[in-house]
């Protein structure tokens, strides 16, 4: 008997990466939350170029997922940042799975979120149009590329520049965080995975009616606190200053209280201002007020913890810890966190 053609394709796939096959029981993609817009008037069928009577359907965040065979009963749903879409976590810049692929062998479910006005879900209903300014060194170094575990070479930076994606109307932390809202009601309760700019959106969301088994913040770039107890903003010698908290009502912080917390930096962060490394020092404001973050939260009976990856000894990861040479060690940090957590 002859082997079928897509089985021989997913063992020499296997060959190549050293790792077994996949195992998929289902998997798609859907829209979730958003908003429609309607012209007035009645549309003419005659003149389909008139606006008069018509709709748009946007705002909404465009969802992609996998459900491995015997999956584990809580998915995990990952947000990307600011100028990134849902990409960044499918592979890494120098083509090793990426964090997708790397929970969807530990048996999780995992979807992935476009948020509104990004990426696939770039039907805003208001106009911000894209500015193409030469800016690629300043990401860079706000990103601590050079903190030593990103992939080496020319290719690997070509792939990661080309993961840069625009806003197609203006960011909106509590749109996104209605779209993730809407993601929990259809799934259910997940451990939402966010980055840097969507850690605001993910701090929203259970004061907003959604169900999180859990939050893991990879490098948020601001935290929330409750009315009456939040921070001065943090300076920093960063172009990005000061770093402001977010304010929540008290019931929403107490929401946020209810699911176990994870905040995760890497490394290249300063340990004391430092003038002459802007975004070493910009990264140290963030840091100073996750502790003051996790330290709040756990005085109001909820479970926070801070990972330091060079504490665990991960050393050289950037604000990209899913695309460092090191991505599955600092996956294995955060299964080890589920696991103690009762979230696998």
């Amino acid at each position: 008997m002859r082997t079928p053609s897509f089985l021989l394709l997913a063992l020499l796939l296997a060959g190549c990466s050293g790792k077994p096959p996949l195992h998929v029981a289902e998997q798609g993609a859907f829209a979730v939350g958003g908003t429609v817009v309607r012209a007035p008037g009645d549309f003419d069928f005659q003149n389909p170029t008139a606006r008069a009577g018509q709709t748009l359907h946007g705002d909404h965040a465009a969802v992609s997922y996998q459900i491995p065979t015997h999956a584990r009963p809580i998915p995990l749903a990952f947000l990307h940042g600011a100028g990134q879409s849902s990409r960044c976590w499918d592979t890494t810049p120098d083509g090793r799975e990426g964090w997708r692929t790397t929970f969807l062998r530990r048996g999780f479910p995992v979807y992935l979120v476009d948020q509104p006005r990004r990426g696939q879900a770039g039907r805003a209903t208001v106009t911000e149009r894209p500015s193409p300014e030469p800016d690629d060194r300043l990401w860079l170094e706000n990103f601590r590329i050079h903190a030593g575990a990103f992939p080496a070479g020319d290719a690997a930076m070509e792939q990661f520049l080309r993961w840069m994606t625009p806003n197609t109307g203006p960011f909106d932390a509590a749109l996104v965080a209605d779209s993730l809202v809407a993601l929990t009601r259809r799934i259910g309760p997940n451990v939402l995975f966010t980055h840097s700019q969507g850690g605001v959106p993910g701090w929203l969301v259970p004061g907003r009616g959604g169900a999180l088994a859990g939050i893991v913040a990879i490098e948020p770039g601001s935290f929330a606190f409750p009315e009456g107890e939040a921070p001065a903003p943090i300076p920093n010698f960063s172009p990005f200053t000061p770093i402001t908290p977010v304010t929540l009502p008290a019931k929403d912080f107490a929401a946020l209280c209810r699911a176990p917390i994870l905040v995760v930096f890497g490394d290249g962060i300063a340990a004391t201002p430092d003038k002459a490394n802007w975004p070493a020092d910009g990264w140290r404001a963030r840091v100073e007020m996750a502790r003051l973050f996790v330290d709040c939260v756990n005085r109001h009976g909820g479970d926070a913890t801070l990972l330091l990856l060079p504490e665990r000894g991960l050393h050289g990861n950037t604000h990209f810890p899913f695309a460092d040479t090191n991505s599955e060690a600092v996956a294995d940090q955060i299964a080890g966190w589920l696991r103690d957590k009762d979230l696998d």
